[in-house]
């Protein structure tokens, strides 16, 4: 593969609060492109929104590998800038990232064409003890639109939901609770909008949260899961309707929960997955061998097959 577009700017840092672990990513895949002779360029944005177009125009890039998470990288803001720009970039368009990260907008999405969720509602700080207290517990609490887990807890009892409440408002009022389902929890990477072997999580904590995700040895990933053929097929099938019922482009990691009694049931989308070598994407794609270097060209296709796009429109 190469590029006549000019560099390729890995786009990591950000405002959001997941920058820390963006720059892991934009490190990761800027050394993964370099050790394939592509001229990649780390670009670690700012901490203001408003200073990034600039810093973008700076750049003159050719076209943006986005390694950003979380608000502004991971919404459909940075996308819909670069499309402004028009500068092709790679991932997922502007309408399925925003529905991505907010979690009300996906599962609406998904419930519309009769796609599994767990029971929930949407609630605030002043409505949360109401709508919980008609709920049976335990309860997942969580904010509508952060990824990494941050701000999200599994309360037992009504009298557990003031402090869940306030772990979660700072990063919004509007919360979400939700039935808490028993079972493995299992992640489905998607590439070249195709499913990639099915992973387990096996969180040492009570849930798969911040701290289970970034300190090592928190966590167990079984790749592929001990699932059966039929099982593992259906986890497959059901990512990649969520996939492409939101109208994501190339890849994704789809999470979800093998409840049991109930076969998989949807919990979210990441349409910008984690990309160090130790994240989940790159293990799923490890185990049908397709080395890290390699998963970043093949993500690099989405941004191609929009620069092709991006040209034929302009010259039309």
């Amino acid at each position: 593969m190469t590029f006549e577009l000019g560099a390729i700017g890995v786009l990591c840092g950000g405002p959001s609060r997941e920058r820390e672990i963006s720059l892991r990513s934009g490190q990761a895949v800027h050394e993964a492109l370099q050790s394939l002779g592509l001229p990649s360029r780390l670009l670690a944005l700012s901490k203001d929104p408003e200073q990034i177009p600039e810093e973008l125009k700076a750049a003159k890039l050719g076209c943006a590998f986005i390694a950003l998470h979380g608000y502004f990288g991971e919404d459909g803001t940075i996308q819909a800038l670069l499309e402004q720009m028009r500068i092709p970039y790679t991932g997922s368009p502007p309408e399925a990232c925003h529905y991505g990260l907010d979690k009300v907008h996906c599962r609406r999405k998904w419930l519309a064409v009769g796609l599994p969720v767990p029971q929930w509602r949407l609630a605030d700080s002043a409505s949360a003890i109401t709508e919980a207290s008609e709920m049976k517990f335990p309860l997942v609490v969580k904010p509508i639109s952060e990824g990494s887990s941050l701000g999200m807890s599994i309360i037992d009892s009504l009298e557990e939901l003031p402090e869940a409440v306030k772990v979660a408002v700072p990063y919004g009022n509007q919360l979400i609770l939700e039935e808490y389902l028993a079972g493995p929890e299992l992640t489905v990477g998607i590439l070249q909008d195709q499913p990639l072997p099915v992973i387990q999580i096996v969180p040492k904590r009570r849930f798969y949260d911040y701290t289970a995700k970034y300190t090592p040895g928190m966590t167990d990933y079984l790749v592929p899961a001990p699932l059966s053929d039929e099982v593992a097929k259906a986890a497959q099938d059901l990512a990649l309707q969520a996939h492409e019922t939101l109208g994501c482009s190339s890849f994704s990691r789809v999470d979800m929960i093998l409840a049991h009694g109930r076969g998989p049931v949807l919990l979210e989308i990441n349409t910008m997955p984690g990309l160090t070598q130790t994240s989940l994407l790159p293990k799923a794609a490890a185990a049908v061998g397709i080395s890290f270097p390699e998963l970043c060209r093949q993500m690099l296709h989405s941004a191609m097959k929009r620069a092709t796009m991006v040209s034929v429109h302009h010259e039309g």
